[in-house]
């Protein structure tokens, strides 16, 4: 079995388990909070907003629905047929599009590409759960699909959100409950060093254009009732003559 497929698998039990309601997985906070701060920082870098918008790893598309009531054409792209499944019908209205894509495999992203034309990415917290020996092939892919003109906003956790999960991982009452089910199919959060992210964009052909520190919020809150945060970096990346 391929390190794809396990990672496939691990990722459609959870989604054909999780609950359909918004906020109901741990990362799945309030678009204001998360969509809304990022495209803050993301839209003075668009060469061209009239672009395709993906939202790679949609998840439910939550933040897929709130980007595509700001640009034109939106398409949520998840590894998961069960992800997908759970956006479109949490879409009626049909405001954005949803597909299975593997941003792992050249030959679709070639074809997404060839479909769209350039696109915008907005990809946020993707990198850290692939398999390390798939990081780079998924920038890769990044690369082919904003081709020329697009920009891709990348989220990731910082190295410092490590020994913050593990705490929440580690408490004595046991993980958040929207933590567990995450550990419970396999997905325990990986890590991504910090100054990796940038060296996978250069070898991807991307230059970074612009980058800094943003706490990612969950829709988890702590035994206090404080909403949990996680050390974050972004970036923005494209093509730059």
């Amino acid at each position: 079995m391929s390190v794809t497929s396990r990672y496939r698998e691990a990722w459609e039990g959870f989604w054909r388990e999780a609950p359909a309601e918004q906020g109901a997985v741990f990362w799945d906070a309030e678009p204001a909070l998360t969509a809304g701060r990022h495209l803050a920082l993301f839209e003075p870098h668009l060469t061209d907003p009239g672009l395709p918008m993906v939202d790679l790893g949609c998840g439910n598309g939550t933040q897929t629905r709130f980007l595509a009531e700001r640009f034109p054409r939106v398409v949520g792209a998840d590894l998961s047929a069960a992800a997908v499944d759970h956006a479109k019908s949490a879409d009626p209205a049909g405001q954005a599009t949803y597909r299975v894509f593997d941003a792992v495999e050249k030959a679709e992203a070639e074809t997404l590409h060839a479909e769209l034309g350039d696109v915008n990415i907005y990809m946020r917290g993707v990198l850290h759960q692939a398999e390390p020996d798939d990081r780079q092939s998924m920038v890769d892919a990044i690369a082919t699909l904003v081709g020329e003109r697009g920009r891709v906003f990348l989220v990731e956790l910082s190295e410092t959100a490590k020994p913050v999960l593990l705490g929440l991982a580690q408490s004595p009452s046991g993980p958040p409950a929207k933590l567990a089910p995450i550990f419970r199919h396999g997905i325990a959060p990986g890590e991504v060093a910090d100054a990796s992210v940038p060296e996978y964009l250069r070898a991807a052909g991307l230059t970074v254009i612009a980058s800094g520190d943003l706490p990612l919020t969950t829709a988890e809150h702590a035994t206090d009732g404080t909403r949990i945060e996680l050390p974050s970096k972004w970036t923005v990346a494209g093509r730059t003559a």
